[in-house]
């Protein structure tokens, strides 16, 4: 069986990288849900659960939770940049993600998918994984721009970083909002 790539040979750059960003979210989709199936011990996910509830529950008292959210998905991201290293890091960032998401599903009593498909229909689930996957697809854009001496990629992966940043910081108002209105 032989793989047809010509709608990647024919494709322009831009078209490339759109087909990259995809391919990198579908994966890192598939490892944050495999990562949700990991089988924890009660004590664990516990642990897991009180952990993200007590820094969730300070930030709030603090009235800094937009700004933690901001930091922690913007250093996360920033890290995904990193040529190669930053794509395999972030995809083990999104099992990590998965394993806590599957904590959580556990503590509340539902199963993981339920937790998984929850996070779906958010736009936060959307405007993350949106900034990681263009992370980790420039990670290996730059990287291979690099290789050839192809020093624009570097304005590019200016540009990348400052939708990132604009994507988390809508996602971490509007995740504020839901942890205010939802509880």
């Amino acid at each position: 069986m032989k793989l047809d790539l010509s709608f990647w040979k024919n494709a322009s750059p831009r078209r490339k990288r759109i087909y990259s960003i995809i391919a990198i979210f579908l994966i890192g989709f598939m490892v944050t849900v495999i990562g949700s199936a990991i089988p924890l011990s009660h004590q664990d996910a516990t642990t897991i659960s009180q952990d993200l509830n007590a820094t969730l529950n300070q930030h709030k008292n603090n009235n800094t939770l937009t700004e933690y959210i901001f930091i922690n998905n913007f250093s996360i991201c920033l890290l995904m940049f990193i040529p190669v290293v930053g794509a395999a890091l972030g995809m083990f960032i999104l099992f990590d993600t998965g394993i806590a998401l599957g904590a959580i599903s556990a503590i509340q009593g539902y199963p993981a998918y339920i937790g998984i498909l929850s996070e779906l229909i958010t736009p936060v689930f959307w405007l993350e994984f949106a900034a990681y996957s263009i992370a980790m697809a420039e990670s290996i854009w730059l990287f291979r721009r690099l290789t050839q001496r192809r020093w624009r990629e570097l304005k590019w992966t200016g540009l990348f970083i400052a939708i990132c940043a604009g994507l988390l910081a809508v996602g971490a108002v509007v995740e504020v909002w839901i942890i205010t209105v939802l509880g």
